[in-house]
């Protein structure tokens, strides 16, 4: 039975037609943005998942920033250790001269003090954004290193704690401590205070030297210590880095579009599209062949 009042293949034609420009829509979101989960309807869990793994990836991020601060403090005090043990070198073979008969123990004292204030110049300067980690009174100072979610959902900062003190800084704000300040092993003094003259016994010079020969042994070790960190740093800056490449290829895994698919199925729904449009056009002109009933 044909009626005029209800098209039921036009009804049918045209549900089809609203079917297929559905999933065109969807397909062609896909294709422009890339992404087969874009919002919380597409799919809730894989969307929250996604959203709050991109967020703990933007922590990570700012962990990577707080590691390379952090290697910039650490290749500072290294540093200025570094050229400290040049120049306690330096005064060591000054005292080694001073050893020589004859020798004008006045002059080398003149050597000896100037680079002795240049090793406080050197530990003064080997600041960075305001810490000094060969220069301080002593304390703990720390690098972030992590950030960690754990599996219950909690989440926390990790950092890499450093204790400073007297075998580990050269001076401990003033000249009055750390390796290179007043306390001596041998005689009582220090690398940065000591003066020889012509008064001064070879008895004198072999503490002095020991002296000597005691800082350069700490030095070495905190140059050590140092150079340990920063390979842990260097180490933990690969790590953030590999990890926040892998959450970023597990969210895309989780929300990225297939390319090849998404392509398939727009070219398959553009092709329905029409021939949908084309079985609509043939329901409504279904009614107007009623009309030559009539004639």
């Amino acid at each position: 039975m044909t009626s005029i009042n209800t098209n039921t293949s036009a009804m049918a034609a045209l549900q089809t037609l609203r079917n297929v420009n559905n999933g065109l829509k969807d397909t062609q979101n896909a294709v422009s943005s890339g992404l087969r989960v874009g919002k919380a309807s597409d799919n809730a869990a894989y969307w929250s998942i996604a959203t709050t793994m991109k967020s703990d990836n933007k922590a990570l991020s700012a962990v990577s920033d707080a590691l390379g601060m952090g290697a910039a403090k650490l290749d500072t005090a290294y540093t200025a250790v570094d050229s400290s043990i040049d120049i306690v070198g330096e005064i060591k073979a000054k005292l080694v001269a001073a050893s020589e008969k004859g020798v004008d123990k006045g002059k080398l004292q003149d050597e000896i003090t100037q680079l002795q204030a240049q090793l406080y110049s050197v530990a003064q300067s080997a600041s960075f954004n305001g810490e000094n980690w060969v220069n301080n009174a002593g304390g703990t100072v720390s690098v972030v290193s992590s950030f960690v979610r754990g599996t219950n959902g909690t989440v926390s900062i990790k950092t890499t704690d450093y204790s400073l003190g007297a075998t580990n800084t050269l001076f401990n704000g003033t000249t009055s401590g750390g390796i290179l300040g007043a306390t001596g092993t041998a005689s009582s003094k220090s690398v940065f205070g000591f003066t020889i003259g012509a008064n001064t016994t070879q008895g004198d010079i072999d503490n002095l030297l020991t002296d000597v020969e005691s800082a350069l042994k700490n030095m070495t070790t905190l140059g050590s210590q140092l150079g340990s960190l920063q390979t842990r740093v260097d180490i933990q800056t690969d790590f953030v880095s590999s990890l926040s490449d892998s959450i970023d290829t597990g969210i895309g895994r989780l929300v990225d579009a297939d390319m090849e698919e998404e392509s398939s199925k727009l070219t398959a729904l553009q092709t329905q599209q029409s021939l949908a449009i084309q079985s609509l056009s043939i329901a409504n002109s279904s009614s107007q062949n009623i009309l030559q009933l009539f004639r």
